[in-house]
């Protein structure tokens, strides 16, 4: 600041008043000073316009769970410069931050002189240590960094901040403030950024344009696109002074395992330049990853579509970079040519063959969340979880918390037995039985008996049975029972037959939207069938009933519908008697259910 006069301290206008809300609390200013908080404090910035950013107060801790809504990127390092500071005026150079890191800091010339690089409260002394040269200004010194208390919500007497009050040109480009001892970080591949809390004061000539840069060895990566500007949309005007909370508009994918600051001042005039900065923040800004099914509950063979949201950081600066690697269960089907992404230029990639979803992408500066999207299914029922532990070779993403899909499969009823009688005075069977039924889930069963006697009744020779589910390929499901009996004798010879046999299946494709149509196919097979010595075709229609005189009635080839056509039952000889008994050979049901249908059919 060059003598214009003591009229040009506050030119920025009277002080602004805290706009408040409906309740009458002050919005926008951040609630309780930054240096108090425990190491884990967070800040929230927002961009307001290309070029410049808004001063806001603290937001909640980034966490998986909530894809689209920015949460504030969590505190790496930050020095408020009031470690063993007290009335006295210290120089940049001689100050020592607090354990265990004990950073202390340099400054190139320029703003170490010319009443520059010095650490100040408003309870410092009345008049400038010696050789300051800061002219008629010293108070202006003092005001700035109370009004940097005030807005941090701490004591604006005993606030201290780093204050620049320019008495020559500095010159473009130099540095303001840099980090000696590096850093350490815990983690690499992150998305590191910076903020601070700035004040200016005769903003109606140049304004301070501060620039961070990372520092990755003897290397500086810029950390923003434009200078921060704290003359530009402030928090707060406060006895004349600009204030607020900003953030760098840029970030660095940084992999080394630690790192310095370096605050530029882009401004090279002195012609007012007038600045003070506190609460120095090295802050890791790494966007969350989240990942969810929609929709998540379907039938096997529809598509459901997995997306997964990268969401910034509230202080919404450019993300340049990240990429991911998901890998999907074993049973999900990838549909390769789905991948799509809206994150800028980036790319995805879905490789049906392994399972796995390969993202690139970029968040620009002001953007809130981007999404990558791809289209699955599977043809075996079950639920699939897709947890962070899926996730390979993240680069600048948080992992995601778990998410899951459930794909319901048609269930298997495939049943058959070879004889069964039932009476009032005698029961027998069914045997031997064989079963697949109320899974969703492929198997098979069979089982063989050499004879069966049915007492007065009669009996009958070998006596075989299956009963199976398959999926194929494709996940068409197929349900399937055979039964069949050899040497049938029932009624002292009355039917006699050298073997019968059954076969029933259901068999079900999948189309594009899930499931299809049921196709219930039943037959029966009949040698040497004879009733009262009477022959039986060997193709006998479905149902045909055969009276037998003062015995009672046989049905010769009975198929039934199962469970309103979803599968079928064939029995090939169903004989009921007068005497109230009934007896069935070689029964064979086979049927595709839904899980609200009760299992086994009827």
């Amino acid at each position: 600041m060059r003598d214009f006069g003591l009229g040009e301290i506050g030119a920025a206008g009277a002080d602004a008043a805290p706009r408040r809300g409906r309740d009458g609390r002050v919005v926008g200013r951040p609630h309780g000073r930054w240096r108090r908080r425990v190491a884990g404090a967070l800040l929230g910035a927002t961009v307001l316009a290309a070029g410049s950013l808004a001063a806001v107060g603290p937001a909640e801790a980034n966490a998986p769970g909530s894809p689209g809504i920015p949460s504030a990127p969590t505190t790496v390092f930050t020095e408020g410069f009031e470690n063993g500071e007290g009335a006295a005026v210290t120089p940049l150079p001689d100050y020592t931050g607090g354990a265990p890191l004990a950073e202390t800091y340099s400054a190139d010339p320029a703003w170490l002189t010319s009443c520059n690089g010095l650490l100040v409260s408003e309870q410092a002394p009345a008049t400038a240590p010696a050789g300051a040269n800061c002219g008629g200004f010293w108070a202006a010194n003092k005001q700035m960094a109370a009004a940097l208390g005030t807005w941090a919500g701490g004591d604006a007497a005993t606030n201290h901040s780093l204050t620049a009050y320019t008495q020559g040109d500095p010159g473009a480009g130099r540095t303001e403030l840099q980090t000696v001892t590096p850093i350490p970080l815990s983690a690499d591949h992150r998305f590191l950024t910076f903020s601070v809390d700035a004040a200016a004061q005769n903003c109606f000539t140049t304004h301070p344009l501060l620039a961070f840069y990372l520092l990755d060895g003897g290397t500086a990566r810029a950390a923003f696109s434009s200078p921060i500007d704290p003359c530009q949309h402030p928090g707060q005007v406060i006895s004349g002074t600009s204030v607020g909370t900003y953030a760098s508009n840029g970030s660095v994918l940084f992999s080394g395992d630690s790192a310095g600051i370096r605050l530029v001042n882009e401004q090279a005039s002195g012609n007012g330049n007038d600045g003070a900065i506190d609460n120095v923040r090295l802050l890791d800004a790494t966007p969350q990853l989240d990942q969810g099914f929609a929709p998540a509950q379907l039938p096997v063979g529809a598509p459901s579509t997995l997306t997964f949201t990268v969401t910034n950081t509230s202080e919404l600066a450019a993300k340049d970079g990240w990429s991911f690697t998901a890998r999907l269960p074993a049973g999900l089907r990838l549909d390769g040519d789905s991948a799509a992404t809206t994150c800028g230029s980036g790319t995805a990639a879905a490789d049906a063959a392994d399972g796995s979803v390969t993202v690139h992408g970029d968040l620009a500066a002001g953007q809130q969340d981007c999404t990558a999207t791809v289209r699955l299914t599977s043809t075996t029922g079950g639920t699939y979880q897709v947890c962070g532990s899926a996730i390979t070779d993240p680069v600048g993403v948080d992992l995601p918390g778990c998410a899951s899909v459930t794909f319901t499969a048609p269930v298997f009823d495939a049943r058959s037995h070879g004889v069964r009688l039932t009476s009032p005075l005698l029961g027998v069977g069914p045997l031997p039985v064989s079963a697949h039924s109320c899974t969703s889930l492929p198997g098979d069963d069979s089982h063989s008996v050499l004879s069966a006697g049915l007492g007065s009744v009669g009996g009958l020779g070998v006596l075989t049975t299956d009963a199976s589910g398959t999926v194929d390929a494709d996940g068409t499901r197929t349900a399937a029972a055979h039964a069949q009996a050899t040497g049938v004798n029932l009624l002292g010879g009355l039917i006699t037959a050298d073997l019968v046999g059954t076969s029933a299946q259901a068999r079900q494709s999948l189309t594009g939207t899930g499931p299809g149509a049921i196709t219930s196919t039943g037959t029966t097979t009949l040698t040497g069938l004879r009733v009262a010595g009477v022959a039986v075709a060997a193709d006998a229609a479905p149902n045909t009933t055969i009276a037998v005189p003062l015995v009672g009635s046989l049905v010769v080839n009975q198929q039934t519908p199962v469970a309103a056509g979803k599968g079928i039952t064939v029995t090939a000889l169903s004989l009921t008697l007068l005497t109230g008994a009934h007896v069935t050979v070689a029964q064979s049901t086979a049927a595709l259910l839904t899980t609200t249908d009760a299992c086994p059919a009827s």
